[in-house]
């Protein structure tokens, strides 16, 4: 491949490559899909054109995070890259396939996705990750609509819908369930991934409590304790849509907010962000050997009561 060719691919606009791939970028970052990642650690540097995380070291420009997210060499990844406008000498056809135009995103297509959660299935990986690993309650389960399938190379996935508060499915987070694999997540184009678990707010009652999670993981582990909740999944991704949609709920209802922050810097970060949109936010902490609450879920003693989606 000529070298001009090849640069013309390297610099294509990383973060636009990025949200190409799933990924949802915001203030230049996004969650890293090589590691189980809560805080928006992979970052995106404009004027190099690159990208790093600052937890699992990943790093490189536009080929390698087609490469590393999927699993494609790098002839292959260039054939991505160009829209696979590369014939089999390996030179670019035409290069106005390269035109930013081309990187337009589309909007999240829910009609293509909303039948596999109708009738939720749980294959064998998801059920020993749910029920097993996570002790989680069957009916947070039924409730999330959490379902599962495989890829062509055969790795299950478990696949999480986000729903906004009218019930419309809006986003798809696609988790690795293989230990370990790469990449970690991974979201269909234009998934609109903010707020978690929305729906919930059509049970509150004057009165009720609501949890405020980092993650889906951490929502679920709340919900089977027996409490209403939902999950933002970072502190760096508070957007304005997400405080504005916080401001919204409290204005709203007439409840009492509470969170449990993961034992790191991260997690207390949050819990200041929020509190500044959610003056009367409640901190409980954490046992220093838990370092969120879905560990500190499962060292709970079993059967604890369980009521925050029992009205669904």
């Amino acid at each position: 491949m000529e070298k001009y060719e090849l640069q013309k691919l390297r610099d294509l606009p990383i973060e636009g490559v990025a949200e190409r791939l799933g990924l949802y970028v915001s203030h230049h970052k996004c969650l890293c899909p090589f590691h189980d990642d809560h805080h928006a650690s992979l970052s995106f540097h404009i004027g190099r054109n690159t990208f790093r995380c600052f937890v699992c070291d990943a790093k490189g420009g536009a080929i390698d995070l087609v490469m590393r997210h999927l699993g494609k060499n790098f002839k292959e990844a260039c054939q991505w890259l160009s829209n696979g406008e590369l014939d089999s000498s390996f030179k670019i056809q035409d290069s106005s396939n390269l035109k930013r135009e081309t990187w337009n995103l589309k909007p999240f297509d829910a009609s293509r996705y909303e039948k596999y959660f109708e009738h939720p299935f749980l294959n064998e990986e998801a059920r020993k990750f749910l029920f097993d690993e996570r002790r989680l309650d069957p009916r947070v389960v039924r409730w999330c609509r959490l379902t599962s399938w495989k890829d062509k190379q055969g790795v299950p996935w478990l696949q999480i819908p986000y729903y906004n508060c009218e019930g419309k499915l809006v986003g798809i987070q696609n988790r690795n369930l293989i230990k370990g694999a790469l990449p970690r997540f991974r979201f269909p184009q234009g998934s609109q991934c903010g707020i978690y678990n929305l729906p919930v707010l059509n049970l509150l009652k004057p009165g009720d409590e609501l949890y405020i999670a980092e993650g889906c993981s951490d929502c679920w582990s709340l919900l089977s304790a027996g409490h209403k909740a939902i999950a933002i999944p970072s502190a760096t991704l508070l957007t304005r849509d997400v405080r504005s949609k916080m401001e919204e709920v409290r204005g709203r209802f007439s409840i009492q907010f509470h969170m449990w922050p993961d034992c790191d810097v991260p997690g207390e970060r949050l819990f200041l962000q929020l509190q500044k949109v959610l003056p009367s936010l409640v901190h409980h902490q954490l046992p220093p050997t838990c370092k969120d609450f879905s560990e500190y879920y499962l060292k709970a003693p079993s059967g604890s009561p369980f009521g925050g989606v029992e009205e669904c």
